[in-house]
């Protein structure tokens, strides 16, 4: 088990397919600048490289905002909390079971089922879409990057219970207790709606399609 409180959490497969996706994407988009600074008589290899460098900058360069917003239990962003909660590691598959009780609950109720007891937080949120990807890790830093594909964050105490929080209206770098009335951080699940965060893809298909647009207007020459 890690208990480092700073290290951050690795991609699971989904993550690790859009991050292809992404590279994929960017192969093609590579491949088309070069075919038309090959065609077009005004545009040398040295000007190709220089804007290809310039695009990848702008589009990929680091944010200088990296500082980290706190969750605290029991604050604005909680949905509600469980009990036990998920204490075992082969519970976690029923992360978005137990996250979808909460949403079906009143506010401030308190109900049990799956072998949990739900206390649901006062706290109202404009839109609570059903729960289905998850994504777990460990360490009280997560990264949720531009925001929109997670909708909350479910994380165990040993010994406590379980805090679900609402991200979804989160960007960039959020940290969580790493302890709670006495239990310590185990882990925790990212639980999505399976509506990707479409960023930097949609942008680069966007590139993508006006390069092909201007790689037709080339070639047909």
């Amino acid at each position: 088990m890690n208990l480092n409180p700073y290290k951050t959490a690795a991609c699971d497969c989904n993550s690790c397919a859009v991050s292809l996706g992404t590279g994929f994407a960017i192969t093609k988009t590579i491949v088309l600048f070069y075919l038309i600074g090959m065609r077009a008589n005004g545009l040398s290899r040295h000007k190709f490289l220089l804007l290809w460098v310039a695009f990848c900058w702008a589009v990929f360069a680091p944010s200088h905002n990296t500082k980290a917003m706190g969750l605290g239990i029991g604050d604005s962003h909680e949905l509600g909390f469980l009990w036990p909660g998920v204490q075992k590691k082969s519970d976690r598959q029923n992360t978005a079971v137990y996250v979808n009780h909460l949403i079906g609950m009143a506010l401030g109720g308190i109900d049990i089922g799956n072998g949990e007891v739900y206390f649901r937080s006062n706290n109202a949120f404009s839109w609570l879409p059903t729960a289905t990807q998850v994504l777990s890790g460990t360490g009280r830093t997560i990264n949720l990057r531009g925001g929109g594909l997670y909708t909350y964050l479910f994380a165990t105490y040993a010994g406590y219970g379980s805090e679900v929080w609402y991200v979804r209206d989160l960007t960039g770098i959020l940290t969580i207790p790493f302890a709670g009335a006495g239990g310590y951080l185990t882990g925790w699940t990212l639980v999505g709606v399976g509506v990707p965060d479409g960023g930097i893809t949609v942008m680069l298909l966007g590139v993508a399609l006006s390069v092909l647009a201007l790689a037709r207007r080339f070639l047909v020459r």
